[in-house]
């Protein structure tokens, strides 16, 4: 037993440098009390935030060690619309139509004290019903993680790449 446990230390040892610090994202929501829908009342709002704040934060660890993401959101309208049900609690009905998600932010990519990239985009999934690639049916907004993973990779791709 002693023997299996040095064995995994050891192999843990050597590991261990070939494993990459990855970078770090910051998310700051401004005035979220206004953001189009992010969910109705204040506990939902802050269930939102969360969500898509620990999504940004965790599509962050692709980023190279040193390099710091810090992402504005300025707005968020969630896929759907919310109708009363009759259980008390409120149900998102997706329809296709006018009611896909879009996500407002600015973001700076900064790395030894320089920015690497900085910009402002308004993310829009106009199709979000049609394209079920890649969606989880236990995850939590969905339509909306997919279009911040899929913004992520377009805008970092480049900037990633050249410092690997």
């Amino acid at each position: 037993m002693r023997a299996l446990f040095r064995w995994a230390s050891l192999s843990a040892l050597l590991i261990s440098p070939l494993v990459q610090a990855a970078g770090s994202v910051e998310v700051q929501f401004v005035q979220a009390d206004k953001f189009t829908d992010a969910g109705r009342g204040s506990f939902d709002t802050q269930h939102t935030l969360k969500v898509l704040g620990d999504h940004l934060k965790a599509l962050g660890r692709q980023l190279p060690d040193g390099q710091t993401l810090q992402i504005d959101v300025t707005d968020i309208d969630l896929a759907g619309e919310l109708r009363p049900a009759r259980a008390g609690s409120d149900l998102r009905v997706l329809r296709g139509r006018a009611d896909w998600p879009q996500i407002t932010l600015r973001y700076s990519l900064l790395a030894e004290g320089k920015t690497l990239k900085a910009g402002e985009d308004r993310l829009v999934d106009l199709n979000y019903l049609w394209m079920s690639a890649g969606l989880r049916s236990n995850e939590e907004f969905p339509y909306e993680r997919r279009m911040l993973t899929r913004w992520f990779g377009e805008t970092f791709k480049l900037v990633t790449a050249a410092k690997n």
